[in-house]
């Protein structure tokens, strides 16, 4: 015996999710801890050979795939995870070194760390000593 629920919203969206086949996006949570930004993404069920970052000037973007795990053959009975393109694109401020930005994967995590720019970081200025001024 097989326990079916027939819900017609639910799948009047899977039928739109798998008919339009736009990246989606992608969960994050940015930070700043210290001297670096964090940006965490989940991407579940994706593997690393399959994420793609790139940066352009002050822009980054994450692209991947997730695959199916069927096989062509086997017979669908529920089908709700997605699966197909996602990406993310967001812009970087004027205050972090977009150049030294590194990425790391685990466990369905992507994690961007990117450091703060030397030219933001909060410096000493000297003070000198009075000087007469002629005006």
């Amino acid at each position: 015996m097989t326990l079916m629920r027939f819900d017609p919203f639910r799948e009047l969206d899977r039928l739109s999710e798998q008919t339009v086949r736009t990246p989606r996006a992608l969960p994050m949570e940015a930070f700043r801890r210290g001297d670096r930004c964090i940006v965490a993404l989940d991407l579940p069920g994706v593997d690393s050979k399959d994420v793609d970052v790139t940066v352009e000037r002050n822009v980054v973007m994450v692209k991947t795939v997730r695959h199916p795990l069927r096989l062509e053959n086997d017979e669908v009975l529920i089908d709700e995870r997605p699966h197909g393109e996602f990406s993310r694109q967001f812009f970087l401020g004027d205050m972090l070194a977009a150049g030294d930005l590194t990425a790391e994967f685990d466990r369905g995590v992507l994690v961007l760390t990117i450091p703060i720019a030397e030219s933001s970081k909060p410096r000493k200025i000297e003070v000198a000593e009075q000087t007469t001024v002629n005006a």
